[in-house]
């Protein structure tokens, strides 16, 4: 049997098991996927752990994804972005699907790459999108509640900083929250004020769990055009199953195990 997961911490919101697990059984594959909660001090064995024990490939969620190139050889996009979310075990290769995950997303909702884009938050998600983006040629903003991380990001991506308290003032085509405010057993709150999202022409959320945020619920109020984080993690697993099988999935089946999952049924 092949054995891949996906490590975090926390990790019971994840719903990976359910897209890979359904996948799996449509193909008749002898695969089961897993949840590993990993402590942050333990992550380094966590990985040799799960060589040893035979795992084919892992899936890195919160806080791991830029920690974890401590211990993996960056392959692709991910050199550049400096943040893994899917892992090859036995050659120990680190790959960034979010990327692949944030693109798609954005093009199946005809997107316009030369909108101006505001990334809220500095970490792996946010990189992926900053980094993508950057490559496009959109015009990027990035704010984020630590300004130091904030700044960092945007220096090495080449595009713009912007404090959090200078966000209202300014006006952007395409929202991005690259934050996990809003998820389950986190804050619910908005990421930006609601003038923000008023000026905006397009609100996507990262956050999946739950899959209507009350950043999503605000902007569907205000008529704009949505993006749920659910699109995202649906096209990075894809591209992920890729790179771990060598060929992609059945999209449907991931699809409708995820929504399945999650309750939610989008008009």
């Amino acid at each position: 049997m092949k054995l891949f997961g996906v490590i975090g911490y926390p990790i019971k919101h994840s719903l990976s098991p359910d897209m890979f697990n359904a996948v799996f059984k449509r193909l008749k594959l002898d695969a089961v996927y897993l949840k590993l909660e990993v402590k942050p001090e333990n992550l380094k064995e966590a990985l040799i752990g799960a060589k040893a024990l035979g795992f084919v490939g892992l899936n890195v969620t919160i806080p791991f994804k830029e920690r974890v190139l401590q211990f993996v050889k960056a392959r692709g996009v991910a050199e550049k972005i400096k943040a893994v979310n899917t892992v090859k075990l036995e050659e120990m290769e680190g790959y960034n699907t979010d990327a692949y995950g944030v693109l798609k997303s954005l093009e199946e909702h005809d997107v316009d790459f030369s909108s101006r884009f505001l990334i809220i938050g500095a970490g792996g998600a946010a990189r992926a999108a900053v980094f993508s983006l950057v490559e496009r040629g959109s015009e990027v903003y990035v704010t984020n509640r630590t300004e130091e991380r904030g700044e960092k990001l945007a220096k090495e991506a080449g595009c713009h900083f912007v404090k959090m308290g200078e966000v209202e003032r300014m006006r952007f085509d395409v929202l991005i929250n690259a934050t996990p405010l809003g998820m389950v057993g986190m804050e619910r709150a908005l990421p930006v004020k609601e003038d923000v999202i008023k000026r905006a022409s397009v609100v996507f959320d990262m956050v999946y769990n739950p899959a209507e945020t009350l950043f999503i619920k605000k902007a569907k109020e205000f008529g704009k055009e949505v993006i749920y984080g659910y699109e995202m993690l649906l096209y990075q697993a894809y591209e992920a199953f890729k790179i771990w099988n060598g060929f992609y999935p059945p999209l449907e089946v991931m699809k409708e195990a995820l929504l399945k999952k999650l309750g939610f049924y989008p008009e």
